[in-house]
């Protein structure tokens, strides 16, 4: 049988992925909330759905639902970070087990509060780790495993997605609403290295302003030189030149690590794990909360020790001179 969805967060960029998976996992999407109505995009999958741009009115609807003996099974949460807690809590109460975008939430005590309302409410609660489920991801994960004991890879992650004014404007500009660019762009590469190469032993932070990050952390099993940027200044030439906004780079030994394509059906096969009881619970996604938490929360080294080439750049002014 079909299972009934409710989605929150209808409007935002990873909205669309969950409900492609929603349908293509064969289920419905009853009811979607918003306060921006810009949710066209609908149509191309839940036209019937239910719309609401008011939390009180949806909360209604989906307690009108129940009392016609229409049971929300799943709530999908693709709100912005600092409200996914809430959110997830919302679901929970409703009887439903929860799907929740990444980061989970932004504090790793919430995780332990999140995990004490399942328990009280006897659902479940899901993060999407979709980058766990990519195939070359998984193959590499092999590979270290595999690796002779004792050794430690040489890993340089590198990734630029240029964002214009607006962002800085949106909750996503807002360190306590977003978590800061660590967390808003990095969070799935942190529990992808943390799954991959194992647990921290070191966190250190090089930079960390409004535009762009960078860092070390050695695992278990790599020593990880990253950097993170939403400024378009830090593209690499080739990448402008030829209109792209967006530059993904991760090498391991010097060596190149493919895993640029794949991406387009990893939130089905994620709706597919969980629906067959196979997703990743809460206590997956605390590793990478506490690796982001302490990025946030950390004095930066500036450039000492084995920092990121990049790290080098300079940080462009802010937008609007802050």
């Amino acid at each position: 049988m079909p299972k009934n969805f409710a989605l929150i967060g209808a409007a935002g960029f990873v909205a669309p992925r969950h409900m492609k998976a929603i349908r293509e996992t064969g289920n419905l999407l009853l009811a979607a909330l918003d306060r921006n109505d810009s949710v066209g995009i609908i149509d191309s999958y839940f036209p019937e759905a239910d719309f609401f741009v008011e939390f009180e009115r949806f909360d209604r609807h989906i307690e009108k639902l129940k009392r016609a003996g229409t049971q929300i099974d799943y709530v999908s949460v693709c709100s912005p970070n600092y409200l996914h807690d809430s959110h997830v809590r919302f679901g929970l109460r409703q009887d439903a087990d929860v799907i929740c975008e990444k980061p989970l939430v932004l504090n790793p005590w919430n995780v332990d509060a999140l995990e004490e309302k399942c328990r009280e409410t006897g659902r479940k609660a899901y993060n999407i780790l979709q980058l766990r489920l990519h195939p070359s991801v998984i193959a590499l994960r092999r590979k270290v495993q595999e690796a002779p004991p004792g050794a430690v890879f040489d890993v340089e992650l590198t990734y630029l997605t240029a964002r214009g004014h607006w962002y800085y404007t949106s909750w996503k500009g807002d360190v306590t609403k977003s978590g800061g660019i660590a967390t808003n762009i990095g969070v799935h590469f942190f529990d992808m290295l943390q799954w991959v190469f194992g647990p921290v032993r070191e966190n250190v932070v090089h930079i960390h302003a409004h535009d762009r990050a960078a860092g070390y952390l050695e695992l278990e099993k790599a020593r990880v030189r990253w950097f993170l940027s939403i400024n378009a200044d830090t593209l690499p030439p080739e990448v402008k030149a030829r209109g792209q906004r967006t530059y993904r780079s991760l090498k391991i030994g010097g060596e190149a690590f493919e895993f640029s394509g794949g991406f387009e059906d990893l939130h089905t096969k994620s709706y597919e794990a969980i629906l067959s009881g196979q997703g990743f619970p809460l206590k997956e996604a605390r590793k990478a909360i506490e690796i982001v938490h302490d990025i946030r929360h950390k004095t930066p080294l500036g450039l000492e020790g084995p920092y990121h080439p990049m790290a080098v750049l300079k940080p462009g002014s802010h937008p609007f001179g802050l």
